[in-house]
């Protein structure tokens, strides 16, 4: 069984899967305590504009789906605190505006219409060496983030109020931690594509909690877990011959029942 990690491709998939299995670790936990799920799905969708104008400009997709995710994430944390528009209706608005545009990009792309299967479900099997690097990259300024600023944002997850009266710059953080869950995205569009990348960054971060009692533990939980699902949607992929992504997050949503139902 294990036989199949010898190919290249199956490496490359495994390496960048166990990568974003730390990442959603070390994010996925803000993200729930936050209540940021939504937020990250609107996101995602919206990184589809971004992967439109890439295939317009000919160039590579996953660095305008980066710029188009920041740009997102800024927006709706700017316009949900300083104008009358509720967080829910500024995520619709952008989850719109951000689907519509990468549509409309496509459309003027010289030549055939890109196949837009990968983006929207994921195909870890298709990582490059180039996608890893990026996504090595944007995991570990993420991590350094969260070493650097661990007791504000563990602040702002449990008690704002608190941020606040100790002159902590409350609205600034929450931005910062908008942006990470936005490059985050990005970094999971390649593994189980826009669908269904938030059921990633959450789902090992809920079990975690479910189990793990400090948040370092449930961040150390996640990455095991995600690790896990990763390894064992692959190998399953590989034998039953379905789509990888789909199936890691099968193994994901099982093991979180599960764990829900043994929960007291």
């Amino acid at each position: 069984m294990i036989e199949i990690f010898h190919y290249g491709f199956m490496q490359n998939a495994l390496l960048a899967g166990a990568i974003a299995a730390v990442l959603c670790g070390v994010v996925g936990i803000y993200v729930i305590l936050n209540r940021l799920v939504f937020i990250g799905g609107g996101i995602a969708h919206s990184a589809f504009g971004g992967i439109g104008l890439g295939y317009l400009l000919g160039a590579n997709p996953l660095v305008y789906a980066i710029l188009f995710s920041l740009a997102t994430a800024l927006g709706i944390g700017a316009l949900s605190d300083r104008s009358k528009v509720s967080e829910d209706t500024a995520i619709g608005v952008f989850w719109a505006v951000g689907m519509s545009l990468g549509i409309v990009f496509i459309s003027l792309s010289p030549g055939r219409a890109p196949d837009l299967f990968d983006y929207l479900f994921g195909n870890i099997l298709a990582v490059s060496s180039f996608d890893i690097l990026i996504i090595s990259a944007l995991t570990l300024g993420m991590i350094l983030l969260v070493a650097l600023l661990y007791k504000e944002l563990l602040i702002l997850s449990f008690d704002p109020l608190y941020g606040e009266a100790v002159g902590l710059p409350v609205l600034r953080l929450r931005l910062l931690l908008l942006s990470m869950v936005a490059l985050s995205v990005v970094v999971l569009i390649k593994i189980v594509g826009i669908i269904l990348v938030i059921a990633l960054l959450t789902i090992p971060g809920a079990i975690g909690r479910q189990r793990a009692k400090s948040l370092k533990g449930i961040m150390l939980l996640s990455i095991f877990l995600g690790i896990s699902f990763v390894s064992v949607g692959l190998l399953a992929s590989y034998h039953l011959n379905t789509p990888s992504g789909a199936t890691i997050i099968l193994a994901a949503a099982a093991t979180f029942f599960l764990s829900t139902i043994l929960s007291r």
